[in-house]
């Protein structure tokens, strides 16, 4: 999706014309702008819920990826033409019925579910991209909760799970 790419571009004075026309882009939406850089993460930001225009969610979300994620130093101006974008905008989230750990990681859809994890004031989400990288559910739990700042085998009867799908787009590598 250009609008990311052309937020980021803004910030450092460059012209990146794009189309922002689209009925869709003017809906309430939630965004993920994933930055990758020679293929390694550069930055991920998003929203789960819908809070604001689609349009300017994805700019608000790649500026805060490419600017603010606190895992990496903000990119530069030389890192933005060989940094490759990508854009996830979410369905709305629907919580997972489960009872015990091994039913919750069962219910999981591998390759197609995004899921957010919450326990009191812990919360993670991995999107469904992350299946590649994690493609067992009982793996794929599990580092979603480290990721939460939770370990890899806690559990807690009132932790919720969330699931929600994506339609993304990919700059080519």
């Amino acid at each position: 999706m250009p609008i990311a790419r052309a937020s980021i571009a803004g910030r450092f004075g460059l012209r990146f014309p794009v189309d922002e026309q689209g009925d869709f882009l003017l809906e309430p939406g939630a965004s993920f702008v994933t930055l990758r850089l020679e293929g390694m993460l550069r930055g991920c930001i998003g929203s789960l819920r819908p809070s604001r225009p689609l349009l300017h969610d994805v700019k608000a979300n790649a500026q805060a990826a490419a600017f603010e994620d606190p895992r990496f130093r903000p990119l530069d101006a030389g890192e933005l033409s060989v940094t490759r974008i990508e854009v996830s905008v979410l369905s709305p989230l629907a919580q997972i019925a489960f009872t015990a750990e091994d039913e919750a990681a069962a219910a999981l859809r591998p390759f197609e579910d995004g899921v957010v994890l919450v326990w009191r004031e812990m919360r993670g989400t991995f999107l469904p991209q992350l299946w590649e990288t994690f493609p067992q559910p009982c793996t794929f739990l599990r580092q979603l909760k480290r990721k939460s700042g939770l370990a890899a085998d806690f559990w807690a009867d009132d932790i919720e799970l969330y699931r929600y799908t994506v339609d993304k787009w990919s700059e080519p590598s």
